[in-house]
């Protein structure tokens, strides 16, 4: 029986593995196509159009992640909302580059986004965070049900025999606050990345950004396989009680070597010839860019386990099969597009 149950388990392992690679596979293709046809079409001004859909799958499918556990918990969020503010908060940056699009493909009728306008492009972030935040908080005005606080028998939490909702207006307001900010704030940045270095060259802000995706990605695998080597000590049990202090020293050697890769060899690949060096970051760079994305990478991975764990889920979902769901491949990201756009942004 333990020899049916051991051969039982290596073969779930290894359909597990078949399935991660393949969905890994699918993801990597589709994205590596849609970075190619935004290198191969953008024009100046329009950067990183060519690669909404991908940034709003992955917003859209961690927004529906976040929410799956909030409700398979108990606790009531409005999904709706949720997603249409973080498409909108994503999406803020994009403002300037749709403008240009529509200048150039009217021949000039519609004039260029202004280059003195004073919201410029990170201030369609602000706003349109802001505006999500009222518009929740309205929706929530709009089904408000005033409670007498004398009647509520502390006992029974009963109002006139009534049951109160598990959630109250504030608590989903919070919740959909959270979600739309964590993930949409982040998610912008993204596309602000792409934009970086505009410039000095078209290319140059999506060498920047397969660097930030390189560099973040990376110190997951070096972490896994330095911990299963070398892993003594544990990081944090109580959240991921896989995760040791020796697999996140692997995780920051790693990320430090692959960003120093991609200062060496990827920016020179893809920025024109005619661009010169001094114009490319430094490979310097890496030994800040690589210990930055790799720790604020384990926090992001780490916050997700404290989810997980606080509503009883094994995975944030299950649109990726063998990969768990889009909150599982975005969840360092999210941690790490900040320190990663300031950094490029001051090398850019």
């Amino acid at each position: 029986m333990t020899d049916n149950f051991e051969s039982d388990f290596s073969q779930g392992s290894h359909s597990l593995l078949i399935d991660r690679l393949r969905s890994a596979a699918v993801l990597i293709a589709i994205a590596l196509g849609c970075l190619f046809v935004d290198a191969k079409f953008s024009t100046a001004g329009t950067e990183g159009l060519l690669l909404v859909p991908l940034l709003l799958f992955f917003a859209l499918g961690t927004t529906w992640d976040v929410t799956s556990l909030l409700m398979s918990s108990g606790r009531d969020v409005w999904r709706a909302g949720c997603m249409i503010a973080v498409g909108a908060i994503s999406l803020g940056p994009a403002i300037p580059a749709l403008v240009n699009a529509a200048s150039q493909l009217s021949g000039g009728a519609i004039g260029a986004y202004p280059r003195d306008c004073p919201i410029g492009q990170l201030g369609w972030v602000i706003t349109m965070a802001i505006a999500s935040v009222f518009a929740l908080l309205i929706r929530e005005m709009r089904s408000y049900v005033a409670v007498v606080p004398e009647q509520l028998d502390a006992s029974t939490a009963k109002v006139d025999s009534v049951v109160l909702p598990a959630s109250s207006n504030i608590d989903r307001t919070m919740r959909a606050a959270f979600v739309s900010l964590y993930v949409g704030l982040p998610m912008s940045l993204l596309f602000a990345i792409r934009g970086l270095g505009s410039d000095i060259s078209t290319s140059w802000g999506l060498a920047a950004l397969l660097t930030m995706i390189a560099t973040t990605k990376s110190a997951d695998a070096g972490a896994y396989f330095a911990g299963k080597a070398f892993g003594r000590h544990k990081l944090i049990p109580r959240l991921s009680p896989g995760k040791t202090w020796e697999g996140a020293v692997g995780g920051v050697v790693m990320s430090t070597l692959v960003a120093m890769a991609c200062l060496r060899w990827l920016f020179p690949a893809l920025v024109s010839d005619a661009i010169p060096l001094s114009s490319l970051p430094s490979t310097s760079w890496a030994f800040i860019f690589g210990p930055a994305l790799a720790i604020t990478g384990m926090v992001g991975d780490l916050a997700e386990s404290m989810f997980k764990r606080d509503c009883g889920a094994k995975d944030s979902g299950n649109w990726l099969p063998g990969l768990g769901g889009v909150w599982d491949v975005t969840d360092s990201l999210i941690a790490a597009i900040l320190p990663a756009f300031l950094c490029l942004a001051a090398a850019a």
